[in-house]
């Protein structure tokens, strides 16, 4: 089976000469790697072109800024394989990725998978905070990878393949910026193909490397929640309103507090002192532990304010889509 691992890369070249790393040492050899630099400001073209020297299944397109999804799909379009495999330019991947793909695949008839993410032990405090965050059962992250939710998997494009045919059946990823992913796995879906889980095809996800960038991120993800709702009828559940309760309940306790009533103020205590040690105990780190805690005020109150203004504008006042951040979302 050849699987086109498909790129899309904008100003890291650090991290897509890891990625690359990671990938020409996989155990299983049928693959090819196309990467498309989507308008980058910093260009890869050298980097890559370095391990094109040695490797002639790794191509390099280069083409306007788009954004995510169009860029993926400009990478299909060169793309040979039976599968399509897309991976974000700053994850890193076992050597036995592939491998473990490949016997999945064979045993079970799937037309679309994902796999979890993880905290390399290199990656920074932060990092690693972000990582349990966006991971954890105590802030609704876990939710995306439980073994609870296998039968009905939504994956996403941080690590996520799909059949070649049912990808150009469905024509690719929409031009969204954000929730694009979630948008192409819900018409996989309701259009009766087949999404799996593989919990052993997990690939180091870097994210974010600060507050700031994580805040922007996850402003638009609770936009994009509201947008997908919209879109996909029947997909909304009450668990994607828990950032916001937390936020909102939070805050609720706080001014309770100073109003003279700190018993509400108790459950934030209890809530965030849970992250804090199952941080501490899972990252073996008591900082990774505390900045856990601060990544889970921004992950709450940055989607808890994100999802309530694209509530106010999409649903009350009807407004058209919209998004956060446009000019500056990497800085």
């Amino acid at each position: 089976m050849l699987f086109s691992i498909i790129i899309p890369l904008y100003n890291r070249p650090e991290e897509i000469n890891e990625l690359i790393a990671s990938l020409i040492v996989q155990t299983y050899k049928e693959y090819e790697i196309i990467i498309v630099e989507d308008g980058s400001k910093i260009s890869s073209e050298n980097i890559i072109k370095n391990y094109q020297n040695s490797n002639s299944n790794i191509f390099y397109y280069s083409k306007q800024n788009e954004g995510p999804g169009p860029t993926r799909n400009y990478g299909s379009e060169k793309a040979k394989g039976d599968f399509f495999i897309f991976l974000d330019s700053d994850c890193i991947v076992p050597p036995d990725y592939l491998s473990i793909v490949n016997s999945f695949l064979i045993n079970n008839k799937v037309d679309c998978f994902g796999g979890p993410d993880r905290a390399m032990d290199s990656f920074t405090p932060i990092q690693k905070a972000i990582n349990y965050t966006m991971t954890a059962l105590l802030t609704t992250g876990g939710i995306r990878g439980s073994k609870k939710s296998a039968d009905k998997y939504y994956p996403r494009s941080f690590n996520m393949g799909i059949r070649a045919w049912v990808f150009k059946e469905l024509e690719g990823f929409a031009p969204m910026r954000f929730g694009e992913d979630l948008d192409l796995s819900m018409r996989i879906v309701e259009n009766g193909y087949t999404t799996k889980l593989i919990h052993e095809a997990w690939v180091y996800h870097k994210r974010r490397t600060n507050f700031r960038k994580f805040y922007k991120q996850i402003f638009n993800s609770g936009i994009a929640r509201i947008t997908l709702s919209l879109k996909h009828r029947g997909t909304f559940k009450i668990v994607h309103t828990a950032p916001a309760v937390i936020m909102l309940g939070t805050i609720l306790s706080i001014v309770l507090s100073l109003c003279g009533f700190p018993y509400f103020f108790y459950i934030v205590i209890l809530y965030f002192g849970s992250i804090l040690i199952d941080s501490t105990i899972q990252n073996k780190n008591v900082r990774v532990g505390i900045l856990s805690v601060v990544s889970a005020l921004v992950q709450h109150t940055a989607y808890g304010l994100g999802f309530i203004l694209a509530f106010i504008k999409r649903i009350i006042l009807k407004q058209s889509e919209f998004e956060a951040f446009k000019k500056n979302f990497y800085k």
